[in-house]
């Protein structure tokens, strides 16, 4: 199993957003789990340029995916997914380790 899997609509928009801030090719997105939410942890998400030695990069169209040792504890099998529809729109995350998630889906229990 893949530590994390990145869709296409997710790595279109990360490249997106890294092209207008003017850090393509500089940057990767850093995928992070920290405590905190309704449910006791949520997810971080913030372009990085360093990769630490104990970091896993996920190369997806050119883009990099940065998870710490950490967060990959709770991360292991986790899709990032980008939706923009009529009801939400934004990164989602479908992971598996998530045990409870709060109402607003910006939490969860492992």
């Amino acid at each position: 199993m893949a530590l994390i899997e990145v869709t296409e609509s997710a790595a279109e928009r990360i490249q997106d957003l890294l092209v207008k801030e003017g850090k393509i090719g500089t940057h990767g997105l850093r995928m992070k789990v920290i405590g905190g939410g309704c449910s006791g942890l949520r997810y971080e998400l913030a372009f990085d340029d360093r990769i630490d030695e104990h970091d896993t990069e996920v190369e997806v169209g050119g883009i990099r995916v940065l998870v710490d040792e950490k967060s990959a504890l709770y991360l292991v099998g986790t899709t990032l997914d980008f939706v923009d529809t009529l009801q939400e729109s934004g990164f989602k995350m479908v992971n598996p380790n998530a045990k409870s998630t709060c109402g607003c889906g910006e939490s969860f229990g492992a």
